[in-house]
């Protein structure tokens, strides 16, 4: 998991300004770059690549209200946060992402998921974990390539469904580097989440690098989302603090495994075992 080091201060905001954030976010991407890309979850607008909204009403409502922090459980009691992650849509409407580094070593019984967790409170309930999905090459190498989990959650004593409290992200395969992402984590010696726009750059041709100071530990497994239209609701995770040492060494530069093929089946993977 990263270093908890701090450096000069927590900078929330990224470096580009708000101009061509708010340029980028109304426009069309082009139809070649859609054909290079996969969006799992809901689908593509026809000839845009962009991705279509949720409906309102399944949004949840607040700020990022599909992302969340992972808490240890001991005795039935909440301990302390530890990784940060989010609701992915799926059929079952119960699917979150996180770091597969964040899960190794841990019983799925003894991590709870508590999204648009701040200040103490549980605004949509706590969740808890019933199975773990890494791929076969984490399990036998820890590939930094592979370095993504989804994560089966139940919320105790109903059958509620966690997307249809808080909405859903959606998870594209094959995107490029270069994409404006929010990427939004909790470090473990704060009490709610952080957040920042960038660039989402080339570290090499497997993994992303974002550059924004705060990410500490506690940040592993937050979503970097590009495409999200309105403040707070749906985007498209195109990766999840991890991969390249284990999401990065200093506070102010992350990195993510770009989701390929690989993930791709996983994702399936996790949903017929969400359903089963």
């Amino acid at each position: 998991m990263r270093a908890d080091r701090r450096a000069g201060g927590q900078a929330i905001r990224g470096r580009l300004g708000a101009g061509r954030l708010l340029v980028f976010r109304s426009a069309i991407i082009t139809a070649a770059l859609a054909a290079a890309v996969t969006v799992l979850g809901f689908t593509l607008s026809p000839g845009t690549g962009t991705a279509a909204r949720v409906p309102a009403q399944s949004r949840g409502s607040g700020a990022a209200s599909a992302i969340g922090a992972l808490f240890t459980v001991a005795s039935g009691r909440l301990g302390s946060h530890f990784c940060s992650a989010s609701v992915v849509d799926s059929p079952s409407g119960n699917l979150v992402l996180t770091a597969a580094h964040c899960v190794t070593g841990r019983s799925a019984s003894a991590v709870a998921f508590v999204p648009g967790y701040a200040h103490g409170k549980a605004p949509y309930g706590i969740w808890m974990i019933t199975k773990v999905i890494v791929d076969q090459s984490w399990q036998s190498s820890a590939d930094p390539d592979d370095d993504y989990a989804f994560l089966v959650v139940k919320h105790a004593g109903s059958t509620a469904r966690v997307q249809d409290s808080t909405g859903a992200e959606a998870v594209g395969i094959g995107e490029p580097a270069g994409e404006i992402v929010t990427v939004t984590g909790y470090p473990s010696d704060l009490d709610a989440p952080i957040s920042c726009d960038n660039d989402a750059l080339a570290y090499s041709q497997t993994q992303f690098e974002f550059d924004c100071d705060g990410y500490t530990n506690g940040t592993s497994g937050g979503p970097f989302l590009a495409r999200v239209l309105t403040p707070g609701g749906p985007g498209v995770v195109i990766g999840v603090i991890g991969g390249f040492e284990q999401g990065g060494l200093t506070p102010s530069v992350s990195y993510a495994a770009r989701f390929g093929q690989r993930m791709e089946q996983l994702y399936r993977t996790a949903v017929a075992a969400a359903r089963s």
